[in-house]
């Protein structure tokens, strides 16, 4: 089977996937450090906000995910910011992190939805 590339699908019955992931682990197995490095480059693609805080983009967002620190990146932000999406890619590729495909479609909208429930 040819290989695809980060976000596509082998088959066209496939699933969608709509990120991906950029582990805080290195190709190593070590833990990246510094620990809060998630929160920092998603501070980078930070914006104010209309209430005058700082937000995180909504196609950069950390999480944690079997207890490693993560970045999500939405695969939109190649098409709306080719420049900060290269830079992600990058960053992972420089810093020799682990990365996989996120969450599809369908789960994405239910995440964004919990998400959006949380800050009520």
């Amino acid at each position: 089977m040819p290989e695809t590339k980060l976000g596509e699908t082998a088959a066209a019955d496939a699933v969608v996937v709509v990120e991906f992931v950029i582990q805080g682990m290195t190709l190593d197995g070590k833990p990246f450090r510094p620990s809060d490095w998630a929160e920092r480059l998603c501070g980078v693609m930070s914006a104010f906000g209309g209430d005058h805080r700082m937000q995180y983009s909504p196609y950069v967002h950390p999480v944690t995910a079997s207890g490693v620190r993560c970045v999500v990146v939405d695969l939109r932000l190649e098409e709306i910011e080719p420049m900060a999406y290269r830079f992600l890619l990058s960053f992972a590729s420089d810093n020799e992190l682990k990365t996989r495909d996120g969450r599809v479609a369908g789960r994405t909208e239910l995440a964004r939805m919990q998400r959006a429930g949380d800050t009520d």
